[in-house]
């Protein structure tokens, strides 16, 4: 796949996409949260570059929404189903969906939509969705018991690369490897040459590390697992409560979850823990048996009377004796139980059930007082307690990193899943809070039977319902306050909606299948010159397009004086009839526009069917061929009902001239 023919993606973008493992696979599912994990590319970018792909997979080129307020009906659109989605992955990969001009690309989201819309939005796969998001790539991992070694630049070089986890190191021969035995816990010789040496400590040749990552390097897969624990387990959870078939064995997947701690480290093995307590209260271990044997000492060495014949001191002080010498000569037994006890207590402390040898050394066998230890002895035993400790800990890695690696892959697409039955859900949560049905493409124009704007100020169920046909150019006439602006405004998401492939909140729908919307906003005031020439600009390229159009506009009069309003809107409905676009114009001018346009314009209407209580009753609807009655009108037909005065029915009789 070109990266750089997607719209959007320069060269420096499609630099970053290359990185990916599977960027076509990722850009043709439009797989945000794939695309991004490429470095330097944000969720929302990647929205936009998925999207960007799409278009150029179905050759859509167009541009479908021609103006600001077009734009704003699309940003509604999916603004009520991001409000539905629960991960922020599912309100991205919303973004994915866009109205189109392309027959595939509404048939492929129908498609998807009809799947979705199936979907049983259930609160315990709502609430499991919630703990669910895109797989994180742990970083900042670094382990130190264990290092690379090869005698090869190349290799050197080749190893850093693929390991920056780990030291590598250089060494010239055996005795440069037994040499680093003696500082790491393990050494993992990349050379064949190293094979079938008998070298001291934990060294083991494996001249493939690349092949055998999970062997060479177990922390990696597990420090991947640990990090997303939390959204596994939530995947999990959803594929259970929503009934999916899931694309690995959970209950495997929840056993090796359980089996690792929160740092990667692997929990629940008595031996290692024996080891990792043995390692951190070697010290404390050590001076407690030193107390043991003093205190035995000192005790005999009180109750004990010990007498000296003169020639005896006299020898001992020519020869520089100390307490030392007389311990052994008259305490020698006490003193070999008092160091026992002493070795007993760091055994039976620290558990040395296969280090006890080691215990041996750490208080010397020769008389003296106080007891101290043999602080190279104590070393040794450090050492070997923290290699046993972490030879230990990595076998149980790569015990652990086995079984887990036959996972990794289909965690991916467990996730993968679970984001998108999010998706669908949002669809389907949204298809059913707005009473949706999918539209039917045929014919000319748009037939809305019972649609609700979703987009009103009040609660949906409050919502009338509108019935409105449009085929040609039409006006809407009807009184303030009376529901022009929400009618158009339904129109137009209708069609935003359906192009897009999404269902519409309506009871039925057919429509045409445009190649863009056109929805021209009602004008704040009326415009100065050069804002007035700017729009009629807009206007003269609008009617210059080509290709089938919904145009939409409110209020058009109010840029200018009334009685040119009328005239400009004429011609305007002239030409858009002539090229045969679809489009509704509201006015409250609608009968001077009937006048001054050249040919038999629709005239509908929305219609007040009077006061009650001075609250404005309308029909929702508009009735087709009709021009709407004004609220002054029904002002002044309520005066003259209610009211005995013939001025009022004076009033009243201008408004049938």
């Amino acid at each position: 796949m070109d990266l750089e023919a997607i719209p959007g993606v320069g060269a420096k973008t499609a630099e970053r996409l290359a990185a990916l493992d599977d960027a076509e696979r990722a850009l043709t599912d439009g797989d945000v949260a794939a695309l991004a994990r490429a470095p330097g590319i944000t969720e929302g970018q990647a929205a936009r570059i998925a999207r960007g792909a799409i278009r150029e997979r179905h050759g859509d080129t167009s541009r479908f929404l021609r103006t600001d307020r077009a734009r704003e009906l699309y940003d509604d659109a999916l603004a009520l189903l991001q409000e539905r989605a629960v991960t922020d992955y599912a309100k991205r990969r919303v973004e994915t969906f866009y109205p189109s001009a392309s027959a595939d690309r509404i048939e492929e989201v129908r498609a998807f939509v009809t799947e979705a819309m199936a979907r049983d939005a259930d609160p315990t796969v709502v609430e499991a969705l919630s703990g669910v998001a895109p797989l994180a790539d742990p970083g900042g991992l670094r382990v130190r018991e264990r290092c690379l070694a090869t005698s090869e630049a190349e290799t050197y070089a080749r190893a850093e690369r693929a390991f920056p986890e780990l030291s590598v190191e250089l060494v010239e021969d055996t005795q440069d490897l037994a040499e680093l035995a003696r500082g790491y816990a393990t050494v993992v010789a990349l050379d064949e040459s190293f094979a079938g040496l008998d070298l001291p400590g934990d060294v083991r040749v494996v001249p493939d590390p690349e092949a055998r990552v999970d062997e060479v390097l177990p922390e990696r897969l597990l420090a991947f697992f640990a990090e997303n624990r939390a959204r596994l387990l939530a995947a999990a959870d959803a594929h259970e409560a929503a009934d999916l078939d899931a694309p690995c064995d959970l209950d495997a997947l929840r056993d090796g979850l359980d089996r690792l701690d929160a740092d990667g480290t692997v929990k629940g093995d008595a031996e290692l823990g024996r080891l990792q307590d043995a390692a951190a209260d070697v010290d404390a271990a050590v001076s407690t048996g030193e107390s043991v044997a003093n205190d035995r000492l000192r005790e005999v060495i009180q109750a004990r009377d010990v007498t000296i014949e003169g020639a005896d001191l006299l020898s001992l002080v020519e020869q520089g004796a100390r307490v030392d010498t007389l311990l052994d000569r008259e305490l020698a037994d006490e003193f070999d139980e008092a160091v026992a006890a002493a070795r007993e207590h760091v055994v039976d402390a620290l558990r040395l059930d296969d280090h006890a040898d080691l215990a041996e050394g750490v208080f010397r066998d020769d008389p003296h007082f106080p007891v101290e230890r043999d602080e190279a002895a104590v070393s040794r035993l450090q050492s070997e307690l923290d290699a046993a400790r972490d030879r230990r800990a990595a076998r149980l890695k790569a015990d652990l990193a086995s079984d887990l690696n036959a996972l990794r892959d289909p965690v991916e697409a467990l996730v993968s899943a679970a984001l998108e039955l999010d998706v669908e859900l949002a669809v389907a949560r949204f298809a059913r809070d707005f009473e949706c049905v999918l539209p039917t493409f045929e014919g000319r124009g748009v037939d809305l039977e019972g649609g609700r704007s979703p987009l009103l100020d009040v609660e949906f169920a409050e919502v009338d319902p509108v019935d409105y046909r449009v085929e040609g150019v039409a006006l809407l006439s009807g009184v303030n306050s009376g529901g022009k602006t929400s009618t158009i405004d339904l129109v137009g998401l209708t069609v935003v909606l359906a192009q897009m492939g999404l269902p519409v909140p309506a009871e039925r729908v057919r429509l045409e299948r445009f190649d863009a919307l056109h929805y021209q906003a009602k004008s704040q005031g009326t415009l100065d010159a050069g804002a007035f020439e700017s729009t009629l600009r807009e206007f003269g390229g609008l009617v210059t397009d080509e290709g089938n159009r919904l145009v939409l506009v409110d209020e058009l009069e109010s840029i200018t004086e009334p009685g040119a309003s009328a005239k400009i809107i004429a011609g305007i409905l002239e030409s858009l009839d002539e090229q045969g676009a679809t489009a509704v114009f509201v006015s409250h001018l609608a009968g001077e526009i009937r006048e001054a346009t050249g040919f038999d314009v629709q005239v509908d209407g929305i219609e007040a069917v009077g006061l009650v209580d001075g609250e404005l009753q309308v029909n929702r609807s508009p009735v087709k061929g009709r021009l709407a009655r004004s609220t002054p009108e029904l002002i002044v037909e309520k005066l003259a009902t209610a009211e005995d005065d013939a001025f009022y029915d004076r009033l009243l009789g201008k408004f049938a001239e």
